[in-house]
């Protein structure tokens, strides 16, 4: 391997090493911080459920009159009525091919407030590649022996990386909401006299504010409980293995 090459990885452990310190000691209590003022402002503290509904622009047409017309005589009227066929009208729901009130609009107020909260759960992940990046540099070599220090570096590793999972988890959380919401005013803009269908859409939407609300808890807390295992265990996780040769004299 040239040694241009050996030295620019070497850089780049340093600088991820000086990084990952630096996030430690000041950026997480800086976040914690951070976090804790945006869960007191008024998009998240105390809301009203009634806030964040929305209206879905789909009214509620006049209803058909469906009836069946059969008829039991012959055209000429001259022979007896034949056997009365049956004819079963099924209303499966109402053709929806443009909505007369224009599109259904997305829930502005949980709109923003995703807009806020996704930058948050971006940055967690990225955090937590770096802090789990850090550690995986200061595992020493496999020896036998004084590996207390090494296990503790192998937990901690295995903490950082359940927050990495579950930060990515919230991604898919919001789309799934999405996705879901869509689904249900899909059936309102089908069977738009069933109220059931809209108190629905009403439900998903409170569910999502509190999820949201409890996603910035969460990050929060994963913020602090990674700041508190790593500052208490930072001399271990620096130096797993200590030098036994003093003892020995």
């Amino acid at each position: 391997m040239p040694n241009d090459t050996v030295v620019r990885v070497q850089e780049y452990k340093d600088s991820l090493i000086l990084k990952a310190e630096l996030l430690i000691t000041k950026g997480f209590p800086e976040k914690i911080v951070q976090l804790n003022e945006l869960l007191a402002t008024p998009m998240f503290n105390e809301r009203n459920f009634d806030e964040v509904h929305q209206d879905l622009n789909i009214p509620a047409l006049p209803p058909v009159l469906v009836k069946n017309h059969e008829d039991n005589q012959s055209e000429d009227g001259d022979h007896p009525p034949t056997k009365r066929q049956r004819k079963d009208v099924i209303v499966s729901g109402q053709p929806v091919l443009a909505l007369p009130a224009g599109t259904v609009p997305c829930n502005k107020p949980l709109c923003e407030m995703i807009k806020v909260v996704k930058p948050i759960i971006r940055k967690l992940v990225e955090d937590s590649n770096l802090l789990k990046m850090w550690i995986s540099f200061m595992i020493p070599k496999i020896e036998d022996g004084n590996n207390f220090g090494v296990s503790i570096q192998e937990d901690t590793l295995a903490e950082i990386q359940t927050v990495e999972s579950e930060a990515a988890a919230f991604f898919d959380q919001i789309s799934r909401y999405f996705l879901s919401r869509a689904k249900v005013v899909s059936k309102v803009a089908k069977y738009p006299h069933i109220d059931d269908y809209r108190r629905a859409v009403l439900e998903l939407d409170e569910k999502e504010y509190l999820s949201l609300w409890l996603v910035v808890c969460e990050v929060r807390n994963r913020y602090s409980s990674l700041h508190d295992i790593v500052i208490k265990n930072l001399e271990k996780l620096k130096k797993p293995r200590s030098s036994n040769t003093e003892s020995l004299y």
